[in-house]
């Protein structure tokens, strides 16, 4: 089906706007509303339903507002009636006048394009988004029998007692995006941070502490110490197999239930989230829940015993347990759900997670925002749910993106976020320090550093979703085009008009005012508004259970959510 049959449409038709909510709904449409059209071309009204669509707005020309699709209007005659699209589409075209609502007819490869009269689509809109304000795009009739569902959104997920990777900057950004775009048409979203707060990593880290840990350091800085001890620990073990034997006798204690482990592991993961906690307010992000793969070390043991109930776990000549999803051994199908210790893999972890977001929220939907590297991962998740029984695994979806490669600041590689943000302020204020119409400012560094994430965001989006991108200082600080500084630029400067003119909204407009070629072109992106929602929901629905990725074997890190 072509898209929902848009404002423009509805101008030209003298139909209501009910005619997009039947279509978004599943609903028949009222053919009266076409009967006119119908009449004039000989056709059924409900061909000439399904092939109505917007146009896709041009930077280069102006285009019609919407167009009739010749192909779909004759979708029903065989190839040899048929007769030739674009001669057809001149015969429509010839059978249609212009009138007080349409002031252009023309056609395009095999369609019939229309045109609304400037004057009443200037009009309409302004109207429309004086009487909507900041609820303008939302209050279409397109959302309003939308149904409200209980939607959980995982994103961000960084690594406990460790420094926040920018890695995660993206899964925190589109996971962001994607709960509040569910949260502005009218959905119930829960949004969790399921931090790596568990595995082989939190052997390593006790173990090093125990060596090389200073308890002031641990609460001056405490990632940044972390980390160092991290580093080290890592290093030492690559020549002492002694350490290695450690942190796993440490990890084991803490699968035990360990008070002394749990206690130094507790204190490593409270002053983490508190860590968490600053970056995140930098970001305007908050989370309803933080929980992590520890919440789930109990639970994953029935997770275990029901695979093994229902015949679908393995035990291999190492020890370790598997699930193969083939049924025939394909080394590709077999999942590790286990270690020869008996210890939990994430995989484990993941499952018992999600059963127990569903006991809890009876989610809708639950969305998984990670780099694309994971998405075997969550495939074999969600396959092992349903052959366990629970039909509601295909409401899990995974939502993969690429990578951002390059990204360095000054001094060099950069591993963690705050450099990034703290970068991006040091640079936003010396562009503004260099351009003579920068006024005062109350507060420079927090203007510095609004405009500088609005920017980096602005810049993470234009990609697609799951390219790999290469980072660029330049691109981010862009003072023209489709840049987040130009975006903040021009929401300045048009509050600016406002406090010096004192008009804000007017109630009274001259549309002779609004005919160029660029006001034109605003009015028709602010026209799809709506449609433009639908569409990025509609594009994301498409696009997940993506199979690009890799597996991520059993020896790696225990942490689903980014591959570094």
């Amino acid at each position: 089906m072509k898209n929902p049959v848009s404002a423009a449409s509805c101008l030209l038709f003298g139909a209501a706007r009910a005619v997009e909510a039947d279509l978004l709904e599943g609903r028949p449409c009222d053919p009266n509303r076409f009967l006119k059209l119908s009449r004039v071309l000989d056709l059924p009204p409900e061909n000439l339903i399904k092939s109505i669509s917007a146009i896709p707005i041009s930077r280069k020309e102006e285009v019609a507002d919407f167009q009739l699709c010749v192909d779909s209007l004759l979708e029903n005659n065989n190839d040899h009636s048929r007769p030739d699209i674009q001669v057809q589409a001149t015969r429509l075209a010839e059978k249609l006048k212009c009138d007080t609502v349409v002031s252009e007819i023309s056609t395009g490869r095999g369609t019939v394009n229309f045109k609304i009269n400037r004057e009443l689509l200037t009009k309409t809109v302004l109207q429309q988004v004086i009487n909507d304000g900041s609820k303008y795009g939302l209050k279409s009739e397109l959302f309003s029998g939308l149904p409200q569902k209980k939607i959980v959104v995982e994103f961000s997920s960084p690594n406990v007692a460790k420094k926040f990777h920018v890695g995660h900057l993206r899964s925190t950004i589109i996971g962001n995006f994607i709960a509040n775009l569910k949260e502005a048409l009218g959905h119930q979203v829960t949004r969790i941070n399921y931090l790596g707060d568990w595995g082989m990593q939190f052997g390593l880290l006790g173990t090093g502490f125990q060596l090389f840990g200073y308890e002031e350091k641990l609460q001056s800085n405490p990632l940044q110490h972390l980390f160092e001890v991290y580093v080290q620990v890592n290093k030492e073990a690559a020549d002492d197999k002694n350490i290695g034997k450690s942190a796993h006798e440490f990890f084991q204690r803490l699968e035990l239930g360990d008070t002394q482990a749990l206690a130094l592991w507790q204190k490593f993961r409270d002053l983490s989230i508190e860590e968490y906690v600053r970056i995140y307010k930098r970001l305007g992000v908050h989370f309803d829940e933080y929980s992590g793969e520890s919440f789930y070390r109990e639970k994953s043991q029935e997770v275990l015993k029901l695979l093994d109930s229902k015949g679908l776990l393995q035990k291999t000549v190492k020890g370790t347990a598997i699930v193969d999803l083939s049924g025939n051994g394909d080394p590709s199908s077999i999942c590790t759900v286990m270690r020869s210790d008996g210890t939990s893999l994430y995989a484990t972890r993941d499952l018992a997670a999600a059963i127990d977001r569903m006991d809890k929220y009876n989610f809708d939907t639950m969305i998984y925002v990670t780099d694309k590297g994971q998405t075997k991962h969550f495939q074999q998740v969600f396959q092992m749910l349903q052959i366990m029984g629970y039909d509601w695994a295909e409401r899990c979806q995974h939502v993969p993106f690429g990578v951002v490669q390059g990204m360095k600041t000054r001094r060099g590689n950069v591993t963690f976020l705050e450099d990034v943000l703290n970068e991006i302020r040091s640079r936003m204020l010396q562009n503004m320090a260099s351009i003579k119409t920068t006024k005062e400012l109350e507060n420079p560094q927090q203007t510095a550093e609004r405009v500088g994430l609005a920017a980096l965001i602005i810049q993470d989006f234009r990609g697609l979703l799951l390219s790999d991108y290469q980072f660029s200082w330049d691109r981010v600080f862009q003072s023209r085009g489709d840049t987040g500084v130009f975006l903040q630029y021009t929401h300045a400067r048009l509050h600016s008009l406002e406090e010096t003119f004192g008009c804000g909204y007017l109630n009274d407009f001259n549309t002779a005012c609004l005919q160029d070629p660029q006001s034109v072109s605003i009015l028709q992106h602010l026209l799809r508004e709506s449609e433009s929602v639908v569409g990025v929901e509609g594009e994301r629905e498409r696009k997940t259970g993506s199979t690009l990725g890799k597996e991520p074997d059993a020896g790696q890190s225990h942490d689903p959510r980014i591959t570094t």
